[in-house]
Protein backbone atom coordinates (compact mmCIF):
# COMPACT_ATOMS: atom_id res chain seq x y z
CA UNK A 1 0.00 0.00 0.00
CA UNK A 2 0.80 3.14 -0.95
CA UNK A 3 1.98 5.80 1.56
CA UNK A 4 -0.41 8.54 0.33
CA UNK A 5 -2.93 5.67 0.58
CA UNK A 6 -2.74 5.41 4.52
CA UNK A 7 -2.56 9.20 5.13
CA UNK A 8 -5.21 9.85 3.28
CA UNK A 9 -7.08 6.90 5.63
CA UNK A 10 -5.62 8.62 8.60
CA UNK A 11 -7.27 11.81 7.48
CA UNK A 12 -10.59 10.04 7.20
CA UNK A 13 -11.42 8.28 10.55
CA UNK A 14 -10.14 11.53 11.98
CA UNK A 15 -12.31 13.30 10.54
CA UNK A 16 -15.14 10.88 11.23
CA UNK A 17 -15.91 11.75 14.54
CA UNK A 18 -16.37 15.29 14.02
CA UNK A 19 -19.44 14.53 11.28
CA UNK A 20 -22.79 13.42 11.32
CA UNK A 21 -23.70 9.61 11.28
CA UNK A 22 -25.43 9.82 8.12
CA UNK A 23 -22.40 12.12 6.94
CA UNK A 24 -19.97 9.12 8.51
CA UNK A 25 -22.52 6.23 6.54
CA UNK A 26 -21.94 8.26 3.55
CA UNK A 27 -17.80 8.21 3.42
CA UNK A 28 -17.88 4.50 4.07
CA UNK A 29 -20.73 3.75 1.20
CA UNK A 30 -18.68 5.63 -0.80
CA UNK A 31 -15.59 3.78 -0.05
CA UNK A 32 -16.88 0.45 -1.90
CA UNK A 33 -16.45 2.70 -5.46
CA UNK A 34 -12.56 2.53 -4.67
CA UNK A 35 -12.40 -0.82 -2.91
CA UNK A 36 -15.33 -3.14 -3.66
CA UNK A 37 -15.72 -4.94 -1.34
CA UNK A 38 -15.61 -8.37 -3.60
CA UNK A 39 -12.05 -7.08 -4.00
CA UNK A 40 -10.84 -8.19 -0.93
CA UNK A 41 -11.27 -11.91 -2.18
CA UNK A 42 -8.19 -11.85 -4.12
CA UNK A 43 -4.77 -13.04 -3.12
CA UNK A 44 -1.80 -13.44 -5.92
CA UNK A 45 1.76 -12.93 -4.40
CA UNK A 46 3.09 -10.17 -6.57
CA UNK A 47 5.82 -11.20 -9.09
CA UNK A 48 8.49 -9.34 -6.61
CA UNK A 49 7.34 -10.78 -3.36
CA UNK A 50 9.61 -10.84 -1.32
CA UNK A 51 11.19 -14.04 -0.33
CA UNK A 52 9.55 -15.54 3.38
CA UNK A 53 12.80 -16.75 4.69
CA UNK A 54 14.77 -13.28 3.91
CA UNK A 55 12.22 -11.78 6.06
CA UNK A 56 12.69 -13.58 9.09
CA UNK A 57 16.00 -13.95 8.94
CA UNK A 58 15.64 -9.83 8.75
CA UNK A 59 14.21 -10.20 12.00
CA UNK A 60 16.64 -12.98 13.33
CA UNK A 61 19.79 -10.57 12.96
CA UNK A 62 18.61 -8.37 15.92
CA UNK A 63 17.90 -11.36 18.38
CA UNK A 64 19.38 -13.27 20.60
CA UNK A 65 21.19 -15.45 18.67
CA UNK A 66 21.32 -18.77 20.48
CA UNK A 67 17.71 -18.21 20.80
CA UNK A 68 16.77 -17.87 17.21
CA UNK A 69 17.02 -21.67 16.26
CA UNK A 70 14.53 -22.15 19.29
CA UNK A 71 11.65 -19.83 16.85
CA UNK A 72 12.94 -21.83 13.75
CA UNK A 73 11.63 -25.10 15.56
CA UNK A 74 8.41 -24.02 16.47
CA UNK A 75 7.64 -22.53 13.46
CA UNK A 76 8.76 -25.25 11.36
CA UNK A 77 5.65 -27.52 13.96
CA UNK A 78 3.05 -26.99 11.71
CA UNK A 79 1.58 -24.41 9.07
CA UNK A 80 -0.61 -22.69 12.05
CA UNK A 81 2.76 -22.78 14.33
CA UNK A 82 4.99 -21.12 11.28
CA UNK A 83 1.52 -18.45 10.86
CA UNK A 84 2.14 -17.71 14.71
CA UNK A 85 5.72 -16.36 13.77
CA UNK A 86 5.05 -14.76 10.18
CA UNK A 87 3.61 -11.43 11.11
CA UNK A 88 6.26 -9.64 9.21
CA UNK A 89 5.58 -11.86 6.35
CA UNK A 90 1.65 -11.47 6.66
CA UNK A 91 2.30 -7.34 6.33
CA UNK A 92 4.16 -7.06 3.34
CA UNK A 93 1.63 -9.18 1.65
CA UNK A 94 -1.25 -7.07 3.29
CA UNK A 95 0.51 -3.67 2.05
CA UNK A 96 -0.14 -5.09 -1.41
CA UNK A 97 -4.21 -5.40 -0.91
CA UNK A 98 -6.89 -3.39 -1.07
CA UNK A 99 -8.56 -1.07 1.29
CA UNK A 100 -11.18 1.30 2.63
CA UNK A 101 -9.16 4.26 3.34
CA UNK A 102 -10.60 3.65 7.52
CA UNK A 103 -8.25 3.39 10.13
CA UNK A 104 -7.94 2.01 13.34
CA UNK A 105 -5.55 1.04 15.72
CA UNK A 106 -4.82 -2.29 15.18
CA UNK A 107 -3.19 -5.45 17.09
CA UNK A 108 -0.99 -6.20 14.12
CA UNK A 109 -1.02 -10.10 14.87
CA UNK A 110 -4.77 -10.80 15.49
CA UNK A 111 -4.57 -14.39 15.02
CA UNK A 112 -6.93 -17.17 17.04
CA UNK A 113 -4.24 -17.78 19.45
CA UNK A 114 -3.95 -13.90 20.43
CA UNK A 115 -7.50 -14.00 21.91
CA UNK A 116 -7.63 -14.89 25.28
CA UNK A 117 -9.25 -14.79 28.98
CA UNK A 118 -7.54 -12.39 31.69
CA UNK A 119 -8.16 -10.48 34.82
CA UNK A 120 -9.49 -6.90 34.82
CA UNK A 121 -8.80 -4.63 37.83
CA UNK A 122 -12.36 -5.21 39.40
CA UNK A 123 -11.41 -8.98 39.62
CA UNK A 124 -13.74 -9.95 36.35
CA UNK A 125 -12.37 -13.19 33.98
CA UNK A 126 -12.58 -10.81 30.58
CA UNK A 127 -11.96 -12.33 27.18
CA UNK A 128 -10.17 -9.90 24.48
CA UNK A 129 -6.92 -9.41 22.60
CA UNK A 130 -4.03 -10.15 24.62
CA UNK A 131 -0.80 -9.55 22.23
CA UNK A 132 0.50 -6.28 20.86
CA UNK A 133 3.72 -6.29 20.02
CA UNK A 134 2.81 -5.24 17.09
CA UNK A 135 -0.19 -2.83 17.74
CA UNK A 136 0.06 0.60 15.14
CA UNK A 137 -3.11 2.45 13.51
CA UNK A 138 -3.47 1.44 9.99
CA UNK A 139 -6.52 -0.05 7.62
CA UNK A 140 -8.77 -2.00 9.79
CA UNK A 141 -9.24 -4.95 7.33
CA UNK A 142 -5.75 -6.45 7.73
CA UNK A 143 -6.55 -7.46 11.51
CA UNK A 144 -9.65 -8.69 9.90
CA UNK A 145 -7.51 -10.59 7.18
CA UNK A 146 -4.89 -12.14 9.59
CA UNK A 147 -7.35 -12.86 11.99
CA UNK A 148 -9.47 -14.92 9.22
CA UNK A 149 -6.04 -16.75 7.66
CA UNK A 150 -5.30 -17.68 11.10
CA UNK A 151 -9.17 -19.79 11.43
CA UNK A 152 -8.52 -21.37 7.88
CA UNK A 153 -4.81 -22.78 8.71
CA UNK A 154 -6.08 -23.80 12.30
CA UNK A 155 -8.81 -25.72 10.28
CA UNK A 156 -6.73 -27.28 7.99
CA UNK A 157 -4.07 -28.05 10.48
CA UNK A 158 -6.86 -29.97 12.45
CA UNK A 159 -7.81 -31.49 9.37
CA UNK A 160 -11.51 -30.01 8.96
CA UNK A 161 -13.20 -30.47 5.00
CA UNK A 162 -13.69 -27.36 2.64
CA UNK A 163 -16.78 -27.04 3.62
CA UNK A 164 -16.76 -27.12 7.46
CA UNK A 165 -14.08 -24.34 7.08
CA UNK A 166 -16.10 -21.99 5.03
CA UNK A 167 -19.07 -22.17 7.34
CA UNK A 168 -16.41 -21.02 10.30
CA UNK A 169 -15.17 -18.63 8.16
CA UNK A 170 -18.77 -17.36 6.90
CA UNK A 171 -19.65 -17.38 10.66
CA UNK A 172 -16.43 -15.02 12.18
CA UNK A 173 -16.78 -12.93 9.49
CA UNK A 174 -20.42 -12.38 10.23
CA UNK A 175 -20.00 -11.63 13.50
CA UNK A 176 -17.33 -8.96 13.17
CA UNK A 177 -20.02 -7.29 10.39
CA UNK A 178 -22.69 -7.66 12.96
CA UNK A 179 -20.90 -6.52 15.92
CA UNK A 180 -19.43 -3.23 14.00
CA UNK A 181 -23.53 -2.80 12.71
CA UNK A 182 -23.76 -3.02 16.52
CA UNK A 183 -21.35 -0.57 17.58
CA UNK A 184 -22.22 1.87 14.66
CA UNK A 185 -25.59 2.47 16.37
CA UNK A 186 -24.45 2.94 19.99
CA UNK A 187 -23.08 6.30 22.02
CA UNK A 188 -19.53 6.49 22.13
CA UNK A 189 -19.12 6.05 26.19
CA UNK A 190 -21.29 2.93 25.45
CA UNK A 191 -18.14 1.47 23.15
CA UNK A 192 -15.64 2.19 25.31
CA UNK A 193 -17.42 0.40 27.77
CA UNK A 194 -18.42 -2.68 26.02
CA UNK A 195 -16.41 -5.76 27.37
CA UNK A 196 -16.60 -9.77 27.22
CA UNK A 197 -16.97 -10.92 30.48
CA UNK A 198 -17.72 -14.40 32.54
CA UNK A 199 -21.21 -13.61 32.27
CA UNK A 200 -21.67 -12.43 28.48
CA UNK A 201 -19.41 -15.31 27.72
CA UNK A 202 -21.55 -17.61 29.79
CA UNK A 203 -25.05 -15.97 28.23
CA UNK A 204 -23.32 -16.80 24.97
CA UNK A 205 -22.46 -20.18 25.30
CA UNK A 206 -25.65 -21.33 26.99
CA UNK A 207 -27.54 -20.35 23.50
CA UNK A 208 -25.07 -21.94 21.33
CA UNK A 209 -22.78 -24.49 22.85
CA UNK A 210 -23.20 -27.91 23.95
CA UNK A 211 -23.02 -29.07 27.63
CA UNK A 212 -19.43 -30.30 26.89
CA UNK A 213 -18.60 -27.33 25.67
CA UNK A 214 -19.84 -25.46 28.42
CA UNK A 215 -18.35 -27.94 31.16
CA UNK A 216 -15.19 -27.09 29.20
CA UNK A 217 -15.54 -23.60 29.52
CA UNK A 218 -15.77 -23.60 33.30
CA UNK A 219 -13.23 -26.13 33.53
CA UNK A 220 -11.06 -23.63 31.79
CA UNK A 221 -12.01 -20.60 34.02
CA UNK A 222 -11.86 -22.51 37.25
CA UNK A 223 -8.25 -23.29 35.93
CA UNK A 224 -7.66 -19.95 35.37
CA UNK A 225 -8.39 -17.98 38.30
CA UNK A 226 -5.87 -19.90 40.17
CA UNK A 227 -2.64 -18.87 37.70
CA UNK A 228 -1.43 -15.80 38.87
CA UNK A 229 1.85 -15.02 40.83
CA UNK A 230 1.16 -17.39 43.45
CA UNK A 231 1.43 -20.40 41.21
CA UNK A 232 4.05 -18.55 39.50
CA UNK A 233 6.10 -18.48 42.73
CA UNK A 234 5.46 -21.95 43.65
CA UNK A 235 6.55 -23.33 39.70
CA UNK A 236 9.36 -21.43 38.95
CA UNK A 237 11.36 -20.25 42.28
CA UNK A 238 12.95 -22.35 45.01
CA UNK A 239 14.95 -20.96 48.18
CA UNK A 240 18.51 -20.20 48.37
CA UNK A 241 20.40 -18.87 51.20
CA UNK A 242 16.74 -18.05 52.69
CA UNK A 243 16.26 -16.08 49.72
CA UNK A 244 13.57 -17.15 47.20
CA UNK A 245 15.34 -17.30 43.79
CA UNK A 246 14.19 -17.90 39.89
CA UNK A 247 15.06 -21.86 38.98
CA UNK A 248 17.18 -22.43 36.40
CA UNK A 249 15.61 -24.38 33.30
CA UNK A 250 18.08 -23.20 30.11
CA UNK A 251 17.43 -22.20 27.58
CA UNK A 252 13.74 -21.61 28.45
CA UNK A 253 14.46 -19.89 31.52
CA UNK A 254 17.71 -18.67 32.44
CA UNK A 255 18.77 -16.40 35.81
CA UNK A 256 20.44 -13.34 35.24
CA UNK A 257 23.08 -14.82 37.63
CA UNK A 258 23.87 -17.24 34.70
CA UNK A 259 24.42 -14.86 32.05
CA UNK A 260 26.61 -12.52 33.84
CA UNK A 261 30.18 -12.68 35.90
CA UNK A 262 30.03 -13.24 39.26
CA UNK A 263 31.85 -10.26 39.70
CA UNK A 264 28.93 -8.17 37.49
CA UNK A 265 25.89 -9.93 39.93
CA UNK A 266 25.83 -7.79 42.38
CA UNK A 267 26.26 -4.61 40.54
CA UNK A 268 23.04 -5.59 38.10
CA UNK A 269 21.02 -6.32 40.96
CA UNK A 270 21.73 -3.07 42.36
CA UNK A 271 21.12 -0.98 38.86
CA UNK A 272 17.85 -2.92 38.70
CA UNK A 273 16.41 -1.15 41.48
CA UNK A 274 16.81 2.34 39.64
CA UNK A 275 15.74 0.67 36.38
CA UNK A 276 12.21 -0.47 38.46
CA UNK A 277 11.89 3.20 39.79
CA UNK A 278 12.15 4.45 36.05
CA UNK A 279 9.41 2.05 34.93
CA UNK A 280 7.26 3.31 38.05
CA UNK A 281 6.89 6.65 36.98
CA UNK A 282 5.22 5.30 33.98
CA UNK A 283 2.46 3.92 36.10
CA UNK A 284 -0.55 5.66 37.33
CA UNK A 285 -0.25 7.27 41.03
CA UNK A 286 -1.85 4.77 42.60
CA UNK A 287 -0.23 1.49 40.77
CA UNK A 288 2.83 3.27 41.79
CA UNK A 289 2.08 3.17 45.29
CA UNK A 290 0.67 0.15 45.26
CA UNK A 291 4.09 -0.96 43.45
CA UNK A 292 6.16 0.82 46.24
CA UNK A 293 4.82 -1.93 48.27
CA UNK A 294 7.17 -4.81 46.87
CA UNK A 295 10.71 -5.47 46.95
CA UNK A 296 12.83 -6.63 43.63
CA UNK A 297 14.10 -10.43 44.36
CA UNK A 298 15.50 -12.06 41.44
CA UNK A 299 15.53 -11.81 37.63
CA UNK A 300 16.05 -14.67 34.98
CA UNK A 301 15.65 -14.39 31.06
CA UNK A 302 12.46 -16.50 29.45
CA UNK A 303 11.58 -17.46 26.01
CA UNK A 304 8.00 -16.95 25.27
CA UNK A 305 5.82 -17.70 22.43
CA UNK A 306 6.77 -18.28 18.86
CA UNK A 307 7.01 -15.24 17.09
CA UNK A 308 8.26 -13.54 20.39
CA UNK A 309 11.12 -16.14 20.85
CA UNK A 310 14.56 -14.55 20.34
CA UNK A 311 13.03 -11.06 21.54
CA UNK A 312 14.51 -10.32 24.97
CA UNK A 313 11.89 -11.32 27.53
CA UNK A 314 12.69 -11.28 31.22
CA UNK A 315 10.63 -12.59 34.47
CA UNK A 316 10.91 -10.22 37.64
CA UNK A 317 10.54 -11.74 41.22
CA UNK A 318 9.05 -9.02 43.58
CA UNK A 319 8.38 -9.62 47.20
CA UNK A 320 5.67 -7.94 49.56
CA UNK A 321 4.73 -8.09 53.06
CA UNK A 322 6.30 -12.01 52.81
CA UNK A 323 7.20 -14.90 50.66
CA UNK A 324 3.65 -15.72 50.66
CA UNK A 325 2.88 -12.10 48.92
CA UNK A 326 5.16 -12.65 45.29
CA UNK A 327 4.77 -10.59 42.37
CA UNK A 328 5.65 -11.45 38.96
CA UNK A 329 5.99 -9.48 36.14
CA UNK A 330 7.50 -9.69 32.63
CA UNK A 331 9.22 -7.36 30.64
CA UNK A 332 9.67 -7.77 27.01
CA UNK A 333 11.20 -6.28 24.25
CA UNK A 334 9.26 -4.09 22.56
CA UNK A 335 11.09 -3.21 18.57
CA UNK A 336 8.55 -1.66 15.73
CA UNK A 337 6.13 -2.81 15.11
CA UNK A 338 5.82 -5.13 11.63
CA UNK A 339 3.13 -2.67 10.66
CA UNK A 340 6.25 -0.44 10.11
CA UNK A 341 7.74 -0.16 7.44
CA UNK A 342 3.64 -0.09 5.60
CA UNK A 343 1.88 2.40 7.77
CA UNK A 344 4.38 4.85 8.77
CA UNK A 345 6.11 5.04 12.40
CA UNK A 346 4.76 5.41 15.56
CA UNK A 347 4.01 8.52 17.24
CA UNK A 348 5.72 7.12 20.24
CA UNK A 349 9.60 7.53 20.68
CA UNK A 350 9.71 4.81 22.91
CA UNK A 351 8.26 1.45 21.45
CA UNK A 352 7.58 0.18 25.01
CA UNK A 353 5.16 2.96 25.41
CA UNK A 354 3.95 2.05 21.55
CA UNK A 355 2.75 -1.50 22.95
CA UNK A 356 1.69 0.13 26.29
CA UNK A 357 -0.81 2.43 24.50
CA UNK A 358 -2.11 0.50 21.64
CA UNK A 359 -3.22 -2.25 24.59
CA UNK A 360 -4.82 0.50 26.19
CA UNK A 361 -7.10 1.83 23.09
CA UNK A 362 -7.74 -1.67 22.00
CA UNK A 363 -8.57 -3.87 25.27
CA UNK A 364 -11.67 -3.06 27.40
CA UNK A 365 -9.59 -3.45 30.33
CA UNK A 366 -5.91 -3.52 30.80
CA UNK A 367 -3.16 -5.49 33.74
CA UNK A 368 -2.63 -2.53 36.49
CA UNK A 369 1.13 -3.00 36.44
CA UNK A 370 0.91 -2.08 32.62
CA UNK A 371 3.96 -0.16 32.13
CA UNK A 372 7.27 0.70 30.08
CA UNK A 373 11.14 1.21 30.02
CA UNK A 374 13.97 2.02 28.42
CA UNK A 375 17.28 0.09 29.52
CA UNK A 376 20.53 -0.57 28.34
CA UNK A 377 20.93 -4.70 28.18
CA UNK A 378 23.86 -6.52 29.50
CA UNK A 379 25.19 -6.50 26.16
CA UNK A 380 25.54 -2.71 26.47
CA UNK A 381 22.74 -1.76 24.09
CA UNK A 382 19.63 0.24 24.29
CA UNK A 383 16.20 -1.47 24.34
CA UNK A 384 12.90 -0.50 25.19
CA UNK A 385 10.44 -2.88 27.03
CA UNK A 386 6.82 -3.10 28.41
CA UNK A 387 5.83 -4.44 31.82
CA UNK A 388 2.94 -6.06 33.18
CA UNK A 389 2.01 -9.14 35.33
CA UNK A 390 3.83 -12.66 34.09
CA UNK A 391 0.19 -14.26 35.14
CA UNK A 392 -3.26 -12.81 35.93
CA UNK A 393 -5.93 -15.29 35.54
CA UNK A 394 -4.18 -15.65 32.05
CA UNK A 395 -5.72 -18.43 29.37
CA UNK A 396 -6.11 -19.06 25.63
CA UNK A 397 -7.80 -21.46 23.99
CA UNK A 398 -6.24 -24.86 22.55
CA UNK A 399 -6.77 -23.79 19.09
CA UNK A 400 -4.90 -27.41 18.27
CA UNK A 401 -7.63 -29.56 19.89
CA UNK A 402 -10.71 -27.88 18.64
CA UNK A 403 -13.72 -29.71 17.11
CA UNK A 404 -15.13 -27.51 13.96
CA UNK A 405 -18.46 -26.72 16.42
CA UNK A 406 -15.81 -25.76 18.77
CA UNK A 407 -13.83 -23.36 16.45
CA UNK A 408 -16.79 -22.09 14.99
CA UNK A 409 -18.06 -20.59 18.62
CA UNK A 410 -14.30 -19.53 19.05
CA UNK A 411 -13.90 -17.63 15.60
CA UNK A 412 -17.14 -16.26 16.32
CA UNK A 413 -16.17 -15.16 19.70
CA UNK A 414 -12.82 -13.72 17.93
CA UNK A 415 -14.81 -11.67 15.15
CA UNK A 416 -16.93 -9.72 17.87
CA UNK A 417 -13.96 -8.75 19.94
CA UNK A 418 -12.17 -7.80 17.32
CA UNK A 419 -14.71 -5.32 16.10
CA UNK A 420 -15.19 -3.88 19.67
CA UNK A 421 -11.54 -2.93 19.65
CA UNK A 422 -11.35 -1.37 16.63
CA UNK A 423 -14.33 0.34 17.54
CA UNK A 424 -12.56 2.30 20.55
CA UNK A 425 -10.26 4.05 17.74
CA UNK A 426 -11.72 3.73 14.22
CA UNK A 427 -14.81 5.05 12.68
CA UNK A 428 -17.65 2.00 13.61
CA UNK A 429 -20.23 3.86 11.31
CA UNK A 430 -17.97 4.44 8.23
CA UNK A 431 -16.83 0.55 8.44
CA UNK A 432 -20.50 -0.33 9.40
CA UNK A 433 -21.41 1.22 6.22
CA UNK A 434 -18.89 0.32 4.05
CA UNK A 435 -19.75 -3.70 5.40
CA UNK A 436 -23.24 -3.52 4.75
CA UNK A 437 -26.04 -5.35 5.72
CA UNK A 438 -25.47 -8.10 3.56
CA UNK A 439 -23.03 -11.11 3.08
CA UNK A 440 -20.22 -9.53 0.21
CA UNK A 441 -17.49 -8.92 2.72
CA UNK A 442 -17.75 -12.52 4.52
CA UNK A 443 -17.87 -14.37 1.06
CA UNK A 444 -15.08 -12.23 -0.08
CA UNK A 445 -12.94 -12.75 3.31
CA UNK A 446 -13.66 -16.59 3.16
CA UNK A 447 -12.53 -16.39 -0.05
CA UNK A 448 -8.77 -14.75 0.98
CA UNK A 449 -8.64 -17.01 4.00
CA UNK A 450 -8.17 -20.17 1.67
CA UNK A 451 -6.40 -18.65 -0.31
CA UNK A 452 -4.10 -17.07 2.11
CA UNK A 453 -3.59 -20.79 3.62
CA UNK A 454 -2.64 -21.91 0.49
CA UNK A 455 0.12 -18.99 0.21
CA UNK A 456 1.27 -20.16 4.11
CA UNK A 457 1.13 -23.53 3.26
CA UNK A 458 3.88 -22.93 0.50
CA UNK A 459 5.95 -20.46 3.43
CA UNK A 460 6.06 -23.26 5.60
CA UNK A 461 7.38 -25.33 3.16
CA UNK A 462 9.93 -23.31 2.30
CA UNK A 463 10.74 -22.84 5.67
CA UNK A 464 11.34 -26.27 6.05
CA UNK A 465 13.08 -26.80 3.03
CA UNK A 466 15.44 -23.81 4.27
CA UNK A 467 16.24 -25.67 7.36
CA UNK A 468 16.86 -29.19 5.37
CA UNK A 469 19.26 -27.44 3.61
CA UNK A 470 21.36 -25.83 6.68
CA UNK A 471 20.33 -22.12 5.49
CA UNK A 472 18.81 -21.58 9.17
CA UNK A 473 19.46 -23.62 12.19
CA UNK A 474 16.52 -25.14 14.25
CA UNK A 475 15.90 -27.34 17.23
CA UNK A 476 12.63 -28.53 17.73
CA UNK A 477 10.49 -29.75 20.61
CA UNK A 478 11.37 -27.40 22.83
Amino acid sequence: MATAEVDSGRAAVEAGPHLSPEERAELGRNARSTAPRSSHADWTPASDRPDPIELLEQQAATRVPELVPIRYGRMAASPFAFFRGAAYVMASDLAETPTSGFRAQLCGDAHLSNFGGFASPERDLLFDLNDFDETLPGPWEWDVKRLMASIAIAGRDRGFSAKQRRTILLGSAEAYRMSMQRLAGMGELSIWYERVDEKVLTARLGSDATERQVKQFEKTVAKAKVKDSTRAFAKLTSTVDGEPRIISDPPLIVPVSELLPKGEISDFHERMHTLLVEYRKTLPIDRGRLFDRYRYVDLARKVVGVGSVGTRAWVILMIGRDSGDPLFLQAKEARPSVLEPFCGKSEFGNQGQRVVEGQKLMQAASDIFLGFLRTTGIDGKRRDFYIRQLWDWKTSAEVQSMLPSGMALYGRLCGWTLARAHARSGDSVAVAAYLGNGDAFDRSLTEFAERYAEQNDQDHLALLEAIESGRLEAIAGI
